[in-house]
This record gives C-alpha cells, sequence and structure tokens, in this order.
C-alpha cells in the first residue's frame, strides 16, 4: 500500500505538465536500449499471454468440497484487474533462452497463484489493512479475515502442486522443476517476501530499501529466475536474469509510489501516518525519480549477455520501459 507523505508537498515534480511525466522526463536510459524495445509491441504481446494465462488459471482453479475456500482463491486469482506481470515475465525469460511456452506456463500459474495468496494476506487488517485490491474489495473483506487467511494458506501449496502436475515431463527434467520450486520458497519465505513484510510491519523508516527489496523485488527475480530455469539457462545467464528481475520488481514500486504522490494530494493525514511505507515518503520526490532511473540502467544492463538470442529479448527489454513509464493500460481490455 503506497501513501503520500507531507515532504512531498512542496516539490516541484508535483506539476505534471502531462499524463506519467514524471517518469518519461526523468527516468533515462540510452538510445540504443530505448530504441530496441521501441520497435516491439509489448501490449499486444502481453495481452496475449495475459488470455491464455487467464484460462489456465481457471482451469487450475475448479470449485471443490468445501466450495467457499475455492470461491475465495478463486476471487482472488481471477480478478479482472490483474495484469499478470510475474506470470508473464516467467514465459518471456522462457521463451528467451529457448524454451517451449508450454512448459513455463505451469509455473506461471504458480507465480500468480503465489502472489495473489501474499496479496491476500498482506490486505489483512493485521498487515496492511487494505480495503481494496485490483479495482475490487479486498478478499477479506468479501469473505471475512478467516477465509481470507484459509484462501491464502491453500494457494501457496497448490501452486508448488500444480508445477509438478502439470509441467510436461518431456520439456522439463525434474531437477529443474526441484530448482523451480526452490526458487519460489526462497522467495515467498522468511528471507523473501515474509521478511519484507516483517520490517514492513515493524522496521524503521529508513528500512524501505530492504522493504522494497524483499516485498517487490523478489518476485520479480523470481519470475525471471524461474523462466530461465525452465529452459536450462546456465549459471551466469541465471545471475543476469536474477539482476534483472529484481531491478524491474523494484523499479515498479518506485514508480508506483512516484504515481501515487502525484495522485495523494489531498491524502495528507492517512499519508503522514504510513509515510515509511512509500519511497516518496521516506526519501522525497527526487530521490525517488533518480533511484528508478538507476534501477531502469541497472535493468538493461543485466539483459546485455542475452543479445545473442537477437529479438527474443525484446519483450524483456520492454518490461523495463512499461515499469518506468507505464505506456499503457489494460483498463480497455478488461
Amino acid at each position: 500500500m503506497v501513501l503520500f507523505a507531507t515532504a512531498v508537498t512542496s516539490s516541484p515534480y508535483l506539476h505534471f505538465p502531462k499524463r506519467l511525466s514524471v517518469t518519461r522526463q526523468s527516468i533515462r536510459c540510452s538510445l540504443t536500449t530505448s530504441s530496441v524495445s521501441a520497435n516491439f509491441d509489448l501490449k499486444t504481446y502481453w495481452s496475449t499471454l495475459r488470455e491464455e494465462i487467464n484460462q489456465k488459471l481457471d482451469e487450475a482453479i475448479p470449485v471443490k468440497y468445501p466450495a467457499q475456500i475455492y470461491e475465495s482463491m478463486r476471487y482472488s486469482v481471477l480478478a479482472e484487474g490483474a495484469k499478470r506481470a510475474p506470470p508473464v515475465m516467467c514465459v518471456a525469460a522462457c521463451e528467451l533462452l529457448g524454451g517451449n511456452r508450454l512448459a513455463a506456463f505451469p509455473t506461471a500459474c504458480a507465480l500468480e497463484m503465489v502472489h495473489a495468496a501474499s496479496l491476500i494476506h498482506d490486505d489483512l487488517p493485521c498487515m496492511d489493512d487494505d480495503p481494496s485490491r485490483r479495482g475490487q474489495p479486498s478478499n477479506h473483506t468479501v469473505f471475512g479475515m478467516d477465509m481470507a487467511i484459509l484462501a491464502g494458506d491453500a494457494l501457496f501449496p497448490l501452486g508448488f502442486r500444480h508445477i509438478v502436475s502439470h509441467t510436461p515431463t518431456n520439456l522439463v527434467p525434474e531437477t529443474q522443476l526441484l530448482r523451480v520450486i526452490n526458487e519460489i520458497a526462497r522467495a515467498v519465505g522468511s528471507t523473501g517476501m515474509a521478511a519484507g513484510q516483517f520490517v514492513d510491519l515493524e522496521g524503521p523508516a529508513n528500512a524501505i530499501d530492504f522493504i522494497h527489496e524483499k516485498k517487490y523485488g523478489e518476485m520479480g527475480e523470481c519470475s525471471a529466475v524461474c523462466g530461465g530455469l525452465l529452459a536450462g539457462a546456465n549459471d551466469d545467464e541465471i545471475q543476469r536474469l536474477r539482476r534483472y528481475g529484481r531491478a524491474v520488481g523494484i523499479l515498479y514500486q518506485v514508480v508506483d509510489d512516484l504515481l501515487e504522490a502525484k495522485s495523494s494530494k489531498t491524502k495528507l493525514v492517512d499519508a503522514e501516518e504510513k509515510k515509511e511505507k512509500s519511497y516518496v515518503g521516506a526519501y522525497g520526490v527526487e530521490k525517488a525519480m533518480k533511484v528508478a532511473e538507476d534501477l531502469r540502467a541497472e535493468a538493461k544492463n543485466a539483459l546485455e549477455g542475452f543479445e545473442k538470442y537477437g529479438e527474443k529479448v525484446l519483450p524483456l527489454y520492454s518490461f523495463v520501459d512499461y515499469a518506468a513509464d507505464r505506456s499503457f493500460s489494460f483498463s480497455d481490455q478488461v
């Protein structure tokens, strides 16, 4: 949950001449990388994959007994406002290295299940206390806190089970699947996203870097790495995907903080109470913009070793620019 802080109110950067110009003017990269992604239609690529992933998620969580748990799970996982960024990044990384899209779909679905589970739990009153998520009421406001907790608890193991039971064994060796499962478990566990949520709740305001790295960087890193593992990436490629995914994940949230600052000028009371939850609230607009610019460059630098794969790297390049610029919306498609 990103909120606005008093420190931003006097900043001249808040007077944007046009939509999202804060990111377009201030988050720059080299001419080479800009031109690379500018020629790729990310919206069509993403939308097509999104439709396929939505269908597979619908099939992956049929309503069984007890029905209310499954309805609660489906409510969050199948939310129309979901962009499916983690699964799409996973598929793109897999295809970059020559992997089959069919090999990536089960893990892509699992990533979305795990992501949804973390959001359900983060939204609880005892955590971030968010009343809405993805354009609809939060899970606990519809099904109650008890059912929301159970739905999140059920989605985590279902994701792992889905990987094992649905990944074609002729496309992905079991040893690679074990590495994928280990990667996801690491990302969501006590040294990953759970650690970030704990520090978000209990840590000091100057821990915002750790919070962003763990709560948002871990999911991006895990998504890219899992795609590479499914395709049989070597150690150097995995490390590049790790740096890339983490940078994109944090970049997306820092830009969210900047955009929330712009839209929340009239929400100062709530913002002041929880200013540590926002990078802008902790450090101000100018530093957040500089961090975003650095993350954009870092993500693209991590992809330089993949130029030998030609156009297959374009989706990943384009994700970086989208994270910074938000050049399109899915609102007309959901």
